[in-house]
């Protein structure tokens, strides 16, 4: 289902100097896996998710989706505008703080991206009140973020990520900020939902045990994945 072929990604820093963070990384994905990817804090494990949701630019390698050509030669085949669209569509963000909008409460939060895609706010609604009580919200449609607690800020913020149907998840430790109880349920939620609803999930974590959970382990080393064992 996803991808990527000799990811290469450099940052230059104040002087010029410049920082090697990916080295050649290659991966794939398929439909329905569900992927960790651990290592140590600045390997680059959180580049190698915003190159493969589109949201910063690889220097060079290849990334399909579906077997589509999505970037090549330094840049994506797509327009800024198809980019963000592909992104609401296919992509889902889960991250360890939930940037849920304060504002708004759990169901209008998770109707968000279908309402951008389709400009129909109602549908929306139904669909994301079937979602939040799939997922043990049904009585916290109407409650504000700061009405939650974090496993559940947690789990609206799935449910918003799984919103469009997309075919991939991409999860920054998502348990970061949760005691270990609620982390252990959000990593069996995360692997449900992978095996029922076809989706994948590629999860950053530094929690060895529940990377353990995860169909594979890959740990990010000097700007390579290998599996865990290795």
């Amino acid at each position: 289902m996803l991808e990527a072929k000799n990811i290469i990604k450099s940052y230059t820093l104040p002087g010029q100097r410049t920082i090697p963070i990916l080295r050649g990384l290659n991966l794939t994905l398929g439909e329905g896996e569900m992927v960790t990817v651990i290592g140590a804090s600045g390997s680059g494990k959180t580049t190698l998710l915003n190159m493969l949701g589109t949201l910063d630019t690889p220097d060079g390698g290849e990334i399909l989706f579906d077997g589509e050509l999505l970037f090549m030669n330094k840049k994506y085949t797509l327009s800024q505008k198809a980019l963000a669209k592909f992104r609401n569509r296919k992509i889902g963000f889960v991250f360890q703080f939930h940037h849920l909008l304060s504002d708004f409460t759990a169901i209008e939060n998770v109707a968000m991206p279908e309402f951008i895609a389709t400009g129909k706010l109602q549908p929306a609604k139904k669909h994301a009140g079937e979602l939040l009580a799939g997922l043990g919200l049904s009585e916290r449609f109407e409650h504000l973020p700061s009405e939650l607690s974090g496993g559940e800020q947690q789990r609206v913020a799935i449910a918003r990520a799984l919103m469009n149907n997309p075919k991939l998840v991409l999860a920054d430790e998502p348990s970061g900020n949760l005691d270990s109880k609620n982390s252990l349920m959000l990593y069996e939620l995360m692997a449900k939902l992978s095996k029922e609803r076809r989706t994948s999930f590629i999860i950053v974590t530094h929690n060895e045990e529940y990377a353990s959970m995860s169909d594979r382990c890959l740990r990010m080393q000097d700007g390579l994945l290998q599996n865990c064992g290795a």
